[in-house]
């Protein structure tokens, strides 16, 4: 089944002008998720509740504020807030070029395909791959949903993608984050690089993994809308904690089940077992 393209949009740089549309990365059929009901099986209605005046707010006495200090408001109109906007042009801006590893993870936020519009199979070939040639990616600005946006096009399986940056501004520093200085001896430290190579593998292979919890949440699901009573088998005691690094570091690396165990992760069935003690689910 083909994507469906979201919005479309053009990027732009020099008096290059490139017609192109955005569809989503990821699958939210694939997600699960829950609404709140009453006991009664009746899905609930969210209200929005003033304790000031003691009664249910209807939307159209609600405004927007934003909180200056303690309990202490500015409020804004829709209009105003609509005249701060940024005009939703759909321009993809291109700033500069840049290797693509001087851009690190922590500041991608959300990805997007892009695929040619009408008129634009040409120049975007072009550009995805004289980016790969040269090993750049792309910095852009793209104006859209009243926002003002960071974002990065890079090349992508012969095409091209678009990651939504986070602003500097909106990173905390890891400087403010508590770190030990304790030092490490060159022995504790073979045995590490030791135990990183023994499950250490050259490429990314996604298709390995997958949600344990999204699984074991479908098949309850499944017996629930089947009518069949659903019991849990208790998960296990957590072994004792090894205290001295260079003992667990060398348990590691004669654990032959090592490897599986971390690809796998611990294992918690849920199923009709009987004569187990009948727990909630966690969260």
């Amino acid at each position: 089944m083909a994507a469906r393209a979201i919005s479309s949009a053009t990027i732009s740089f020099g008096l290059v002008s490139i017609p192109v549309k955005l569809y989503t990365t990821t699958e939210s059929s694939g997600q699960i998720s829950f609404n709140m009901l009453h006991q009664c099986g009746t899905r609930v209605k969210q209200q929005y509740w003033c304790p000031t005046d003691d009664k249910v707010v209807p939307r159209d006495e609600i405004v927007k504020g934003y909180e200056f200090a303690k309990g202490k408001y500015v409020t804004f109109t829709n209009e105003e807030i609509k005249a701060l906007e940024e005009e939703a042009s759909q321009l993809i801006e291109i700033r500069e070029f840049l290797p693509l590893a001087q851009v690190d993870p922590l500041h991608f936020e959300r990805a997007y395909y892009l695929g040619p519009d009408k008129g634009g199979d040409k120049p975007y070939t072009l550009l995805s791959k004289a980016m790969e040639k040269t090993g750049r990616c792309a910095i852009a600005s793209w104006a859209a949903r009243g926002k003002q946006y960071l974002v990065l096009v890079r090349p992508f399986q012969g095409g091209l993608i678009l990651e939504q940056l986070h602003y500097a501004d909106e990173l905390r520093s890891f400087s403010d984050v508590e770190r030990s200085e304790t030092k490490v001896s060159d022995a504790e430290l073979a045995l590490a690089e030791k135990l990183i190579e023994q499950i250490a593998v050259d490429e990314f292979e996604p298709q390995k993994y997958e949600d344990a919890v999204k699984k074991r949440l479908a098949q309850v699901i499944a017996q629930k809308v089947e009518g069949q009573e659903v019991t849990f088998v208790e998960a296990t005691e957590p072994q004792g904690k090894i205290i001295d690094l260079m003992e667990a570091l060398r348990a590691s690396l004669e654990d032959s089940g090592g490897a599986a165990a971390a690809r796998k992760g611990p294992k918690r069935a849920a199923g009709a077992t009987k004569g187990k003690k009948k727990t909630a689910a966690r969260r």
